[in-house]
């Protein structure tokens, strides 16, 4: 049998190879050339040139976050970005193991090849890897997105995060949003729906083709990675058991999950080994499970135990997955759609901390859920009226440029 561990890691998730193209364009008329550089500054620097986010400034608890309202706002600084205006964000344990100091050094030489030549280091740091949003600047080589357009995406580890204002990504990590999720539902998903895909087809050799009545354990089946693998597993006609808390076995049954054992009712491995053997065992808890988790699987079956707890992030050796092929944001979309957003509690924007302590109790019922901004707010339209007002003046500028040569 094969033993593959995946990690609770975005750097799993992000096999994502954008290279940014160049900002210039040149245009040709009546025999000359004529170069314009659009105007690469965010169209909210119009308005404001800094903004309100939660910051670190070194690892630590709970009490290194620090709101801050003089952050600078972010620029677009390569024709392939996008400037989105976040809504809502939501918190993974990887925002946890990050405000630690998890995985700091590689994502330090990540954002920086040659950061380790240097003295300068990585903070002031904004963490948030979920963020739902509207676009609100696009540089000039973006083909797939425009200001207004409803946004979803799970932030890379070593670029600055969602619990902002405002975010900058490249459009081959964002997604159209689903017209039928609010933005506190949708920033439910991004990052927990690349996990499961993740962990379940690349490591796990599992699709909607081949999944049909393999036997599959999730462990720590009720919190987000679990609720959205459950129901993606069933929807391939997978059979599911879960192991979580008798409080949860009717949100987990609820969602599809064929067999449920309380892991508070006694041995929870004697309980599982009288089961019939599993395919695979994705398990989200760690600890004694990687013990027993191995004698659960199928012999002589290439059946395969996929963890999500071993930390990737410290492993140089896998450090060549960050700079893959596979468009993970353009296939969220199809993948998603039809999943239920499992949101557990939601935070305003000022309890940054309260979330984070949230989170850290364990024991989850699905996401918590930031609210970045209200989704009536009238900002947005200010902004958008001002990225259109930069449109129309590089526009404007080519023309007259083009006639003076």
């Amino acid at each position: 049998m094969a033993s593959v561990r995946a990690m609770a890691s975005t750097s799993l998730l992000y096999l994502i190879n954008a290279k940014a193209a160049g900002s210039i364009k040149t245009l040709s008329r009546a025999g000359c050339s004529v170069c314009f550089r659009r105007n690469l500054s965010s169209s909210p620097s119009r308005l404001q040139s800094c903004m309100s986010a939660w910051v670190i400034d070194q690892y630590g608890t709970n009490g290194v976050l620090r709101y801050t309202e003089e952050v600078t706002i972010p620029t677009i600084n390569s024709a392939s970005e996008v400037m989105i205006k976040v809504y809502a964000a939501s918190l993974n344990p990887l925002d946890v193991s990050m405000r630690g100091g998890y995985g700091a050094k590689l994502m330090k030489l990540r954002r920086d090849p040659f950061s380790a030549m240097s003295a300068d280091n990585e903070f002031p740091l904004i963490l948030g890897r979920d963020v739902s949003g509207v676009v609100v600047d696009c540089g000039s080589e973006v083909t797939h997105f425009t200001p207004g357009d409803e946004v979803w995406a799970a932030v890379p580890p070593w670029k600055q995060g969602s619990l902002a204002e405002f975010v900058t990504l490249t459009e081959y990590e964002v997604s159209h949003k689903p017209k039928l999720l609010s933005h506190i539902e949708a920033a439910s998903i991004p990052y927990v729906a690349n996990t499961a895909l993740s962990a379940l087809v690349n490591a796990g050799g599992l699709c909607r083709d081949n999944a049909s009545n393999k036997r599959v354990l999730i462990t720590g089946g009720s919190g987000g990675v679990g609720t959205f693998s459950i129901q993606l597993l069933k929807a391939w006609g997978a059979h599911v058991t879960v192991t979580c808390s008798q409080n949860a076995e009717g949100l987990v049954r609820g969602l599809g999950a064929d067999e449920v054992v309380d892991y508070t009712a006694g041995d929870i491995a004697e309980k599982l080994e009288t089961m019939d053997k599993f395919d695979v065992v994705l398990d989200g808890v760690g600890g004694d499970t990687e013990e027993y988790a191995m004698g659960l699987l199928k012999p002589w079956s290439g059946a395969k135990y996929v963890t999500l707890v071993t930390p990737l992030l410290l492993n140089t050796d896998s450090m060549g997955l960050l700079d893959g092929t596979l468009h993970a944001g353009f296939t969220l979309h199809s993948k998603a759609i039809q999943i239920l957003p499992v949101v557990e509690a939601q935070f305003p924007f000022t309890q940054v901390p309260q979330a984070f302590q949230k989170l850290e109790q364990g024991h989850a019922r699905g996401k918590t859920v930031v609210r970045v901004t209200e989704e009536d707010d009238e900002q947005t339209e200010e902004l958008l009226q001002s990225s259109r007002l930069d449109t129309a003046e590089s526009e404007q500028e080519v023309q007259e440029t083009a006639k003076q040569n």
